[in-house]
């Protein structure tokens, strides 16, 4: 399918809210008409919910990849900090309980 082409006229875009009934003419012309507007609608209703069902089982497998991506990059980044806190956090407690001077250690 051309991507230039607009899609056929009873079918909801993205921007448009489907309302039941929306497409039924109210004077029909025909029984003829009113049932092919009625499948129009049932036809569009249907494949809406098969949008909608795979629509978020792919954006689940999608989100999820992408935590798990972050996730895997983040890792290695958060332990080079953890190391560099620890190792910060050790020295700065030695320093402080290692006498200073002459007088200060004990008799």
């Amino acid at each position: 399918m051309n991507s230039n082409q607009t899609p056929p006229r009873f079918v909801p875009t993205l921007t448009e809210v489907v309302q039941p009934g929306s497409q039924q003419d109210l004077s029909p012309s025909s029984p003829a008409t009113a049932s092919l507007e009625q499948f129009e609608d049932q036809m569009v209703h249907r494949v809406m919910q098969r949008v909608d069902l795979v629509l978020e089982r792919r954006l689940r497998e999608a989100v999820g990849q992408l935590i798990l991506t972050h996730t895997q990059a983040l890792g290695p980044r958060l332990r080079e900090e953890i190391e560099l806190v620890v190792r910060e956090s050790v020295s700065q407690a030695v320093a402080q309980e290692l006498p200073r001077g002459p007088g200060d250690y004990p008799a």
